[in-house]
């Protein structure tokens, strides 16, 4: 059993690491090109959407089953692979998006785009890009990590081997 949640874990993990690192390495650079009202539009739609039952099952279900997993792996030589790779995604994944992107999204998508001016468009997307861009590379890098770490408890694990 503790093979099945050790596997599912590192499926969701990869799944939220390759979410983040297709933003990082695509998404922001193309609407990186676009104009100031064609950009907030984007993200505003990106935001909402991405709010989804998928994304909260492979999001979430990161955040419970690394520490569930390590928890079942006491003791043993993945054990300590598993618990830096859930401090990893606890804090630089789960963390930077709930205190970081959430509240930049939640800025957004309060923003009036159709009866703002070009300069508070201007404005706003200036308060909003940078800032969300360095998150997402922050939560693209620890992800990363914990995927790595998860795959290692696996290649140490004598079960899955």
């Amino acid at each position: 059993m503790t093979t099945v949640f050790l596997l599912i874990a590192v499926v969701l993990t990869a799944l939220i690491a390759g979410l983040f690192y297709a933003y990082s390495c695509s998404v922001v650079l193309g609407l990186g090109k676009l104009s100031d009202t064609e950009y907030l539009k984007a993200m505003q739609s990106i935001n909402r959407e991405i709010l989804n039952p998928v994304f909260f099952l492979s999001f979430m279900g990161t955040a419970i089953l690394l520490p569930v997993t390590a928890f079942l792996f006491r003791g043993q030589p993945p054990f300590l692979f598993l618990v830096l790779a859930s401090a990893a995604y606890l804090i630089g994944v789960f963390g930077v998006t709930i205190a970081g992107n959430v509240p930049l999204n939640d800025m957004l998508d309060k923003f009036d785009i159709s009866g703002s001016t070009v300069e508070a468009v201007k404005q706003m997307r200036d308060r909003f890009e940078n800032r969300w861009n360095l998150l997402n590379n922050v939560r693209t890098v620890f992800s990363v990590i914990s995927i790595g770490l998860a795959v290692c408890a696996c290649l140490w694990s004598r079960e899955v081997v």
